[in-house]
């Protein structure tokens, strides 16, 4: 129950952050391109990518830590699900080509930024 409460706690967190920041880049930056989903998504893979290593492998902190985090935290900040919704949008609207690559950009940037967290995170530990 504890572990759940954890993840509850950490979800609540980093929805409101994914939300805020989210927000703010979609205000900085215009709605032609779903800039905030994008940003979120590629920041949320590079903090995975170091709270992995921090966590698991550096500080060995303890399970309801790791979900706090990881799965909570983490897993709520990221917006895969409002990726693909947004994705298929771009292809419904008739924007395949602003679609493929804003697909395209988030896979490649997103598994770039996981590998660049955790060079981060081994680097400063």
């Amino acid at each position: 129950m504890m572990t759940w409460l954890a993840v509850a706690v950490g979800g609540a967190l980093g929805a409101l952050s994914r939300y805020l920041l989210s927000g703010w880049l979609t205000g900085m930056l215009g709605r032609g391109f779903p800039w905030g989903t994008f940003g979120v998504n590629l920041l949320g893979c590079c903090l995975i990518g170091a709270l992995y290593v921090w966590l698991t492998q550096e500080l060995r902190l303890t399970p309801i830590w790791q979900a706090v985090l990881m799965a909570g935290f983490t897993g709520a900040f990221t917006t895969f699900s409002t990726f693909a919704l947004e994705a298929l949008v771009l292809l419904e609207t008739g924007r395949g080509i602003l679609a493929t690559l804003y697909v395209s950009l988030s896979l490649v940037l997103g598994v770039a930024g996981v590998a660049l967290g955790m060079k981060l995170a081994r680097t400063l530990i």
